[in-house]
């Protein structure tokens, strides 16, 4: 999404380190998509686009970080090397594991104070399976600390951390050649793929990690897997991988891709009322399963970013209407907010998370009728909003401006 200069096996410094603004847009539009997906009883999911195809808004996610952290953490591998690139990559690890625990600590809390101060049809600690966690508090304190007990809900930051771990071997191992880079990524990915190893006879092999201690759950998102898209990103905005051309042909085929998700999608059920979709999605999980990362969501979400990156245009010029009209006012105006999102986009997510759990409750309360979902989807958004703006003002660290008269 971004020219940088080409990488090469010895490991070339890329000049180019400006922030892309299509990477803000579209991480800002994952986050507001991200909320309607977690939030209860909401039919605003029924229309995101995780329901007409095979990807949904955790891969925007995925690969846009693996972008920006090509930008942010990138920039300090090639400036100060190896042993304070890692230095600031566990930084973020160790700011990213606190964010998870409190968090869920936060979310725990206000799920126990629904259930211990109100009376409703429902227990809300069961909503997210936390029964354990209550009833027995000390072993799984233990277990949430060290990642070794990691609840539903709760699973995108571990995976992520997870990957961010991998960022220092990548960058060594590009120093030697990036075949060998796309190779260990590439193995990484095929042992993660559980149903594809128990197949050919090599499940024992499989590489993931477990989520709970009671049983043999795994985290619902294996990192081994979910890094090919991250590093995907990550190679893009290194350089590693030439920016794919804009010609008709890669447009028609990426148009094609995505129809014939579409045909296989949840719309496809609850739209088209074709019959023979649930039991080839259940069929096919080894290709279009979420936890391993199967493959055909991988292609369904390439050609999903390339009609992307074409729709923005060079450098996101499309992305700003450039006329005096109302409506171009209003889509300017539109873009700057999600941008902005974007920009606080691990802010956004944490407050995101929280809040998606009490819009459900306040649903609940108020039926799922037009008028009470449309206020709850859109008093979150403009808190989302107001979350970017002043994660934002709290970066610029205002108060290291001149003092006033």
């Amino acid at each position: 999404m971004k020219k940088t200069a080409p990488m090469t096996a010895t490991g070339a410094i890329p000049q180019q380190t400006i922030r892309d603004p299509r990477l803000d847009f579209y991480r800002g539009l994952a986050m507001f998509i991200i909320f309607i997906a977690h939030t209860p009883s909401n039919w605003f999911s029924n229309w995101i686009p995780a329901r007409f195809g095979l990807s949904d808004a955790t891969e925007i996610f995925v690969f846009c970080s693996g972008m920006a952290s090509a930008i942010a953490f990138g920039r300090t591998y090639d400036r100060r090397g190896w042993c304070l690139g890692t230095a600031r990559i566990s930084f973020r690890v160790w700011q990213i594991y606190w964010a998870h625990i409190a968090t869920f600590m936060l979310t725990a809390m206000m799920l126990a104070a629904i259930d211990e101060y109100g009376s409703f049809d429902k227990v809300y600690i069961g909503t997210l399976n936390l029964w354990k966690f209550f009833a027995e508090p000390q072993p799984q304190l233990v277990g949430f600390f060290t990642l070794t007990y990691v609840p539903n809900f709760f699973d995108i930051l571990p995976m992520y951390m997870m990957i961010l771990v991998m960022v220092p071997f990548v960058m060594a191992l590009s120093r030697v050649n990036l075949w060998l880079v796309a190779a260990v990524l590439g193995a990484l990915w095929f042992f993660a793929q559980g149903r594809i190893l128990e197949a050919i006879g090599l499940g024992a092999l499989q590489l993931e990690l477990p989520a709970e201690p009671w049983s043999d759950r795994p985290w619902f998102f294996n990192p081994f897997g979910w890094q090919l898209v991250f590093f995907t990103g990550f190679a893009l905005m290194r350089g590693w991988i030439p920016a794919p051309p804009v010609n008709t042909g890669l447009i028609v085929l990426a148009a094609v891709i995505l129809v014939a998700g579409l045909f296989v999608s949840s719309a496809a059920i609850r739209l088209m009322h074709l019959d023979w979709v649930a039991p080839w999605r259940s069929a096919n999980q080894i290709w279009i399963g979420k936890t391993d990362f199967g493959i055909l969501r991988y292609i369904h979400f390439l050609a999903l970013a390339y009609l992307g990156w074409v729709v923005a245009g060079p450098q996101g010029r499309y992305l700003v209407a450039t006329g005096t009209s109302a409506l171009a006012s209003v889509w300017r105006g539109f873009v700057r907010l999600v941008t902005k999102v974007g920009q606080q986009s691990l802010a956004v997510f944490l407050v995101s998370i929280v809040l998606s759990r009490f819009a459900g409750f306040i649903l609940d309360l108020t039926g799922t009728a037009a008028a009470p979902v449309v206020l709850v989807n859109f008093a979150g958004f403009a808190l989302l909003l107001a979350t970017a703006y002043l994660a934002g003002w709290f970066k610029g660290q205002p108060w290291r401006g001149a003092a006033k008269a």
